[in-house]
């Protein structure tokens, strides 16, 4: 231990640190690799302090910090003592570069979404004590952690320079990305216009810096294909309503789609179109406003009944009570079935629309064109939205098919997706007899091993 004993000595200037630092080491002997220069090579917090540990008398270490008022200050108080400090004196830019870690921290803070990651790597950056500065070819010194590598080192220099960085040169010779730098080596940095990092480089990394702008990028090139996913999905739907995009924009009705979807540019909604935030299915019902769609009804989207398989007879599935003759279509916001609450919507010229008692879209319409409408007993079939999430495993699509098939319901419709977290997002339109067969559908699927969730949307 060096500093079992320890001395602080505090000056007015920092020309009066290095005399002093001088003048105890023409007294004693002082020990190899222990002096450390915090004044010209701060740290990261701002710590400024001259350390140095020598042979005192008897033989004995100790350990000797020499500083400035101000460093003092700043040392036991923080960075914010340095305001306290200059108090009343005007900011200068030598001022403000002193709060270079504190802007990045906020740089940090703005550009880092999931708390989790912004707290890792304010510890990280806290946590490396043991520094090494390496130069430039042009002689600047750059300050690393200890085991940083030359992809720290191009990131240190410029973002872009870290982006497109193919290779190294370590005083002079070619090295390994993986190359742990040591004190005084001269690193070159080579670069590529075709480079982009990948998730391989965050093992390569040490630093807080480099391991953030390569997951900014990874993240900004993620959502690009979730952008050009979701356009090319949202174009599909489109072109199945007869309807361009650039008719939407022109109609003005954009603006509505995103207020329901809950967007703010139309690059917002390729992307969670794309991500899966949107699914397709409600593209048909929520993205293309009815009065474009040619066979849409005038206030809402809906479908008429045709079940798949006949009916015994054919009266409808849902009656008025002393209403005969009247056009009755199910909604397919909400696809009600036997068992649910319904509640009729008396529509312009288009009959009346059937939701389930409870559903959003019904509570936004007016109440005065509410209608009582009751479930006939009727073998017949009747669509649900089922949302699985199931084991990113192979062959698991297939399974949930055959346990659906076997359960005697059928499939309309599937969507499928993986997310990042190696999960299945299956999305189907299943036909089914009615609110108990729709529960046993589901159980069945909760109770396979691959199955982590199921349930009706």
């Amino acid at each position: 231990m060096y500093d079992k004993v320890a001395f602080r000595i505090i000056l007015t200037t920092v020309r009066e640190c290095y005399q002093a630092l001088g003048m105890v080491h023409s007294l004693w002997v002082p020990i190899d690799g222990r002096i450390k220069d915090y004044i010209s090579q701060p740290k990261s917090n701002m710590y400024q302090s001259l350390h140095t540990s020598v042979i005192g008398p008897s033989g004995e270490f100790m350990e000797i910090q020499i500083r400035t008022e101000e460093m003092d200050k700043i040392a036991k108080e923080g960075i914010a003592a340095h305001w306290a400090y200059k108090e009343g004196a005007t900011i200068t830019e030598q001022d403000a570069s002193s709060f270079q870690w504190l802007k990045q921290l906020v740089h940090w803070l703005q550009e880092l979404k999931d708390p989790r990651e912004f707290l890792e790597t304010v510890k990280d950056e806290l946590h490396h004590d043991a520094k090494t500065y390496v130069l430039t070819p042009s002689g600047e010194v750059k300050e690393l952690p200890s085991g940083s590598t030359p992809l720290d080192f191009a990131y240190a220099i410029h973002t872009e320079v870290g982006n497109k960085c193919v290779g190294a040169k370590i005083n002079g010779t070619i090295a390994p990305l993986k190359t742990s730098l040591r004190n005084g080596n001269v690193v070159e940095i080579m670069t590529s216009p075709r480079q982009h990092p990948n998730q391989g480089w965050l093992k390569l990394v040490k630093t807080s810096r480099a391991k953030s702008r390569i997951r900014h990028w990874l993240r900004q090139e993620e959502q690009t294909k979730y952008i050009t996913q979701g356009e090319e999905q949202c174009e599909r739907e489109l072109k199945n309503q007869q309807i361009s995009l650039k008719k939407l924009i022109k109609t003005g009705h954009l603006k509505t789609i995103f207020k329901k979807l809950h967007c703010n540019s139309l690059q917002d909604l390729f992307l969670k179109v794309g991500e899966g935030t949107i699914r397709p299915s409600q593209i048909s019902t929520i993205l293309v406003p009815p009065e474009l769609g040619d066979n849409a009804d005038t206030d809402e989207t809906v479908a008429e009944i045709h079940p798949s398989r006949p009916a015994k007879n054919k009266e409808e599935v849902i009656t008025i009570d002393g209403v005969d003759g009247v056009l009755m279509r199910i909604s397919q916001c909400c696809l009600p079935m036997p068992g649910d609450e319904v509640m009729g919507f008396i529509t312009n010229g288009r009959g009346i629309s059937v939701h389930k008692r409870n559903c959003p879209n019904l509570m936004a319409t007016d109440p005065q064109r509410w209608i009582k409408v009751r479930w006939n007993e009727l073998d017949t079939s009747h669509r649900a939205h089922v949302s699985i999430i199931a084991y990113d495993q192979k062959g698991v699509l297939a399974e949930v098919c055959n346990i659906i098939s076997e359960a005697d319901a059928d499939i309309v419709n599937i969507d499928a997706h993986t997310s990042k977290d190696a999960l299945a997002n299956l999305d189907m339109i299943i036909e089914v007899d009615n609110l108990d067969h729709l529960s046993k559908v589901l159980q069945h699927l909760q109770q396979h091993d691959y199955v982590l969730e199921a349930k009706r949307v």
